[in-house]
């Protein structure tokens, strides 16, 4: 028993994590998914896990302003990027993509919304007014609820 918890925390590295504006410093093992360091190690708990191989979306974060899978991403790979979680788009277009959202009913159970939030977040950022094809390609999380003509609508009330 020991000599096990002696090999695990020769394993633990420090690291520091710019997360919304904050920084953070974790003692984690560096191929954790940030996915896990963000809900375990920081407490932000609204990014989901869904498929945890990357697929799905529901665990999307914003790595330097661009769409990233977390739960594919060992922290070690984070570096000094910055890091954005659901928690953390409160600008003016994070609380316009939120009131669409709610405006338009897109939530059903909700467990991808944040996911598919931050998803918008980036495609209205790069392109403010998308069409409805470019919408269709990426938005690729997955909604299991199937609010996807909801999510187009609402991100058609914004641009």
């Amino acid at each position: 028993m020991i000599q096990s918890y002696l090999a695990l925390k020769e394993t633990v590295s420090e690291y520091m994590i710019n997360c919304n504006g904050k920084h953070y410093i974790v003692n984690v093992c560096p191929d954790k998914p940030l996915l896990w360091v963000l809900r375990e190690d920081l407490g932000l708990y609204g990014t989901k896990y869904g498929c945890g191989i990357g697929i799905c979306g529901t665990c999307n974060v914003l790595l330097n302003g661009s769409l990233a899978r977390s739960c594919k991403l060992p922290i070690d790979s984070i570096g000094d990027k910055e890091v954005t979680t659901i928690e953390g788009i409160n600008d003016g277009l994070g609380k316009a993509i939120k009131n669409a959202w709610y405006s338009e009913n897109v939530s059903q159970c909700g467990y991808c919304q944040p996911g598919q939030i931050i998803s918008a977040y980036a495609l209205l950022s790069a392109n403010p007014n998308p069409s409805d094809s470019e919408i269709d390609t990426y938005m690729t999380s997955l909604c299991r609820c199937g609010t996807y003509q909801r999510i187009r609508s609402a991100i058609k009330l914004i641009s």
